[in-house]
């Protein structure tokens, strides 16, 4: 491995999680500014500021900490009605001080041009906004790679027949006196044949293939392949049971029905269609992988603890997927034209995930403030059919517990998986 190279490349790819993270930004504060919403601050990164300039009403500039950003839209909380007297409630006082924050920097002329005085509408395009741009940036970037370089699929040709069933989970995966023969071999297949129809059913793709394969578990298996240019129909059996990695959270074993048969593999270039279906996989994967996030880096804080090796399929940082395409950039392993590849299919997950994430209903993230729009549409199209006085715009500032609950996660979690990055870090090499 090439230690400058893999310096230069995890630099590099952590500049451009930096830049997605500012067009994300820069997608809540277009919408915004042509709604006429009062924006004073677009600043990458947090803490103290290393540079900045201002522009009109509004502030740009970097922050100490690379490791986010933000954009200020003013007004995002309504003014409390009537007054707070005497209150002891830490909840209600932390909610009031934050609202009297915002509020203190809001002046007379800026009425009508607050966050929370837009239309559900506007409100709603510019919160959608910053995910969206993240995955209309992950669908550019994979589209490019799928689409010039390609991406390499398993093809319904075979190339490989296993002789024995291994379960997933085993360690050493060669056969051993005693494992069962695979139904595969069983029956006769043999490498160089195509499947064309498994129980009478054609088969469109290899992907389709598994799905029949696994839904089938140990019920009997009827096998048409091509092979030296003519239909052979196999010698009936059944297919068997056995632990194998579930498609979609890579780090469970599930039982499902197992052939024993290994594609050839072929480079094919997709189109918006193809890579819009590779993508829904990835989301799939990906709405998975967030709904068991805090399990998940849990698990990852116990093995670094404890010594245990990482988990490769278990949550990174920005410096852990830095660290990983520094490694894909260095390595010898690969053609040139494969590092590419790879480095820009990790910078469009990333983008994919980040944008996913944020669109989690909870506060602070996008989606909270895009779940507490919709409510508010509902509650006033409910009052306008009863007819019912106007509820009002929708007071976020009362999910402000949750939304600090929220964050502190997010930062106690950055730390776990930096720490883990640093110490322990996930290779691919």
């Amino acid at each position: 491995m090439d230690t400058v190279i893999y310096i230069i490349g995890a630099i590099v790819f952590f500049a451009l999680i930096m830049l997605s993270v500012s067009l994300h930004e820069f997608g809540h504060m277009v919408p915004a500014k042509i709604f006429g919403v009062k924006v004073t601050e677009y600043f990458v990164g947090f803490g103290k500021t290393l540079w900045s300039f201002r522009r009109g009403e509004t502030e740009y500039g970097l922050k100490a900490l690379p490791l986010g950003g933000y954009v200020k839209l003013v007004g995002m909380y309504p003014p409390k009605n009537g007054k707070v007297r005497g209150n002891t409630n830490p909840v209600m006082t932390l909610i009031e001080d934050s609202r009297a924050a915002e509020w203190e920097d809001i002046k007379p002329e800026d009425d009508g041009r607050l966050m929370y005085q837009q239309k559900s509408w506007k409100k709603l395009i510019v919160m959608l906004a910053g995910p969206a741009t993240n995955l209309i940036l992950a669908f550019v970037i994979l589209w490019g790679v799928f689409g010039i370089h390609g991406i390499y699929q398993p093809q319904l040709t075979v190339a490989s027949v296993s002789q024995c069933v291994v379960t997933a989970d085993r360690t050493d995966q060669t056969c051993q006196p005693g494992d069962p023969i695979a139904p595969a071999a069983q029956m006769g297949m043999l490498p160089g044949d195509r499947i064309v129809a498994f129980n009478g059913e054609p088969v469109r793709d290899w992907e389709h293939l598994q799905e029949i394969i696994r839904g089938n578990l140990d019920r009997s298996a009827r096998i048409t392949v091509e092979r030296d240019g003519r239909q052979v129909d196999l010698t009936p059996g059944n297919t068997m049971i056995t632990g194998v990695q579930d498609k979609l959270d890579p780090s469970k074993t599930i039982e499902a029905g197992f052939l024993g048969v290994s594609p050839t593999t072929e480079k094919v270039h997709l189109g918006p269609a193809g890579t819009l279906n590779q993508m829904w996989t990835m989301t799939s994967q990906s709405v998975i992988a967030l709904g068991q996030f805090p399990v998940r880096v849990w698990n990852t804080a116990v093995d670094l603890v404890t010594g245990q090796p990482r988990d490769v399929n278990g949550p990174m940082s920005i410096v852990g997927a830095s660290r990983v395409a520094g490694e894909v950039s260095s390595t010898d392993q690969m053609t040139g034209a494969d590092k590419v590849a790879t480095f820009f299919t990790l910078l469009g997950n990333v983008n994919l995930f980040v944008g996913l994430f944020n669109l989690v209903p909870l506060l602070p993230l996008d989606g909270g403030h895009i779940l507490g729009v919709i409510v508010e549409w509902i509650r006033r199209q409910g009052a306008r059919i009863f007819r019912r006085p106007d509820p009002g715009f929708i007071d976020t500032a009362k999910m402000l517990p949750v939304a600090y609950a929220v964050f502190a996660f997010i930062a106690i979690s950055g730390v776990v998986l930096v720490a883990a990055d640093i110490f322990s870090p996930v290779t691919l090499f």
